[in-house]
């Protein structure tokens, strides 16, 4: 246990936090008092170790003048530096630096310079007090911040504060810490830290010892009577954060998360920003970071147009590609609630009365023709899809009509009109495709890689998985039967699928599109597969509510698990560590008919890119234990 909880309370603390009331003057005028105590406690030493006081009244008086002269030069750049204010009154690495700085550039120099020239002060004494005066000045900062810090954390001991392991001793965890220490109400109060790096073991952060590792962490917990976990680690994976959750709710713990790096100003958070443990943090923490300068080359000052912008990946492109300057944002969609939402979204224009917005369907080249002549964009982000894999299973032809022909009409329109950047957002299911919405998708993959091909143009496509939060996502839809009181519905208890947020997941599309080349389909890396499941039992566990959860069995065309990668394709690397590269065969606009017979004829056209694949249903024994649609599993309020 930390030696602070063991030990109790400090008496004597509150009346170091009352320092913190007391007036700048006069605190400034202590600190200077004892920098001018160093000095003489240098003065001092030296006697006492070098000469046994015993110097002549003319070395003496010398001696006594150069520390008076050291202390003016100390007090007088202390204050017109302002290093006697805010944090420099705390032992912290600026002061170090600024007065270790005055003593070697200032004092120091002075110091030879007096006893070459007066032989009557000894060089020893100029050459040995600088330093020792500085490690006193350390000494007394350092222990006034011991002193505060400790009477803070007495002070946030009350019986309110939530004793707290903090899970990370990297710099993120210093920083919580630190937070907490300085809160003058903090919500949590620190026991310890874990750690899986073993060099950090028995190590302190500080004054807060490191004490186990993250596989000893309930056992510490229950040890110390901790009752929250704080994780601090910035780069979490997505099972390690899982893991955590699922320990500290089995075992009754508070989990709270540090927010992620693209949230915290300037790489920095504050204690308001820690939170809860919330579904996006089931993702993983992995840093997204983006060349806005090589994306800014191909949207700044250009016109550029999003089709299907009143969705959710379009809405959020919109969203980012204003920020990058164009010379005209198109917003094109065929629901005009939906364009009506982007441009409020956008900058708060509800009059839709303006020219960048298109009411269009993909479906009707000669309209799209008309708006190609019209506006004559440079650069197309095509997002306009049908996207319910079920729905599509029913409906084939209209899945058809806009995901494939309609990504053809937009294609056409392109070359037509001389647009040389067209980036076509595609779906992990076009890979391997086993359903209507993934062949669909991946005959679009490969219209645009012919259109690359024949022009020389970069048209490429950007091939993701699920994004969180979307409309008619699982947490959309979890949520909803959340609210009406149940049941969740899971297809297996197995399923799993790639999600990122959808902020992430277009800053990459974004990114693609600026690197790669024509013809190329980019697979943005989605981290680790999520158990769908583990999404219900954390949305149920925030609800507070007694939810059943109920596993339905496969649906027709799904799958049990995605993949990102036909089994005919191999990857290559990208100039993005988050991206990789794959190439799909072209297949010519006119080689693709108007109204397909049946679903086989989408078969017959991706050829020998789509294999046999029997899908797992709910019922199939050979994919393991067979699953009763009515099985039902009972989830009650857990604390996580």
């Amino acid at each position: 246990m930390n030696d602070i909880e063991s030990s109790g309370k400090f008496p004597d603390g509150a009346a170091f936090e009352r320092l913190h009331e007391l007036p700048l003057r006069l605190k400034v005028a202590m600190l200077l008092s004892a920098d001018a105590l160093a000095w003489l406690l240098a003065l001092v030493t030296v006697m006492i170790l070098r000469y046994d006081f015993g110097l002549t009244d003319s070395q003496w008086s010398w001696a006594v003048g150069y520390t008076l002269i050291a202390i003016a030069i100390q007090s007088v750049v202390s204050v017109f530096l302002n290093f006697v204010r805010g944090r420099n009154r705390v032992a912290s690495f600026d002061e170090v630096v600024a007065a270790a700085g005055i003593v070697a550039i200032l004092i120091f120099p002075l110091g030879l310079l007096i006893s070459t020239l007066v032989t009557d002060l000894p060089r020893a004494l100029a050459v040995v007090m600088p330093p020792l005066a500085f490690i006193f000045m350390g000494a007394v900062r350092g222990l006034y911040r011991i002193l505060v810090t400790r009477a803070k954390i007495n002070e946030n001991g009350k019986e309110s504060a939530s004793p707290a392991i903090v899970y990370g001793a990297g710099e993120a965890g210093r920083q919580v810490a630190q937070l907490v220490d300085h809160a003058d109400e903090s919500p949590y109060r620190i026991l310890g830290f874990v750690d899986d790096s073993p060099g950090k073991q028995m190590l302190r952060v500080r004054d807060y010892r490191v004490i186990g590792t993250g596989a000893d962490l309930i056992k510490i917990a229950t040890e110390t009577n901790a009752k929250t976990v704080i994780l601090a680690v910035t780069k979490a994976s997505a099972s390690m954060i899982q893991r955590i959750a699922r320990e500290c709710a089995d075992h009754g713990l508070e989990f709270v998360v540090i927010p992620p790096v693209r949230e915290m100003i300037g790489g920095r958070m504050s204690l308001d920003r820690l939170r809860h443990f919330n579904v996006a943090d089931l993702l993983g923490r992995r840093p997204i970071s983006t060349d806005v300068r090589s994306i800014a080359d191909y949207v700044m000052g250009k016109r550029v147009l999003v089709t299907g912008a009143g969705g959710s990946i379009g809405s959020e492109l919109a969203r980012q590609l204003n920020r990058l300057g164009p010379s005209k944002l198109l917003l094109m969609d065929r629901d005009e609630s939906e364009l009506h939402a982007v441009r409020l979204s956008i900058d708060g224009d509800g009059l839709l009365d303006t020219d960048d917005l298109v009411l269009c369907d993909i479906r009707e080249r000669d309209a799209l023709d008309a708006i190609f002549e019209h506006h004559k964009p440079e650069v197309v982000f095509h997002a306009a899809a049908l996207k319910h894999l079920p729905l599509l299973e029913r409906y084939p032809l209209e899945g058809w009509k806009t995901n494939t022909l309609g990504t053809r009409n937009v294609l056409a329109a392109a070359r037509q009109h001389g647009v040389e950047h067209f980036v076509n957002v595609s779906t992990d299911k076009a890979a391997d495709a086993t359903s209507v919405l993934g062949m669909t998708k991946r005959l679009a993959e490969r219209l645009t890689s012919w259109h690359a091909q024949d022009s020389g143009f970069k048209y490429l496509s950007v091939r993701f998985g699920n994004v969180l939060g979307s409309r008619g996502s699982v947490l959309y839809t979890f949520r909803a039967q959340i609210e009406r009181g149940g049941p969740i519905t899971v297809t297996d208890p197995d399923v799993t699928r790639y999600f990122m947020t959808i902020p992430e997941a277009c800053e990459l599309v974004l990114q693609a599109g600026a690197i790669g080349r024509p013809g190329d389909v980019l697979v943005l890396d989605m981290g680790e597969p999520v158990k769908i499941v583990d999404v219900a039992e954390r949305l149920i566990a925030e609800s507070g509510k007694e939810i059943e959860v109920h596993f339905t069995g496969l649906r027709k065309g799904e799958k049990l698990h995605e993949v990102l990668f036909s089994t005919s394709e191999n990857s290559n690397e990208s100039a993005h560590s988050l991206i990789r590269t794959v190439s799909v065969p072209s297949l010519s606009p006119a080689d693709i008919p108007e109204r397909p017979k049946n679903r086989e004829t989408i078969h017959d056209l991706l050829g020998e890119e789509v294999r046999s694949v029997e899908t797992p249903n709910a019922s199939d024994e050979k994919y393991g234990t067979s699953i009763d649609p009515e099985t039902t599993v009972s989830k009650g309020p857990r604390r996580a």
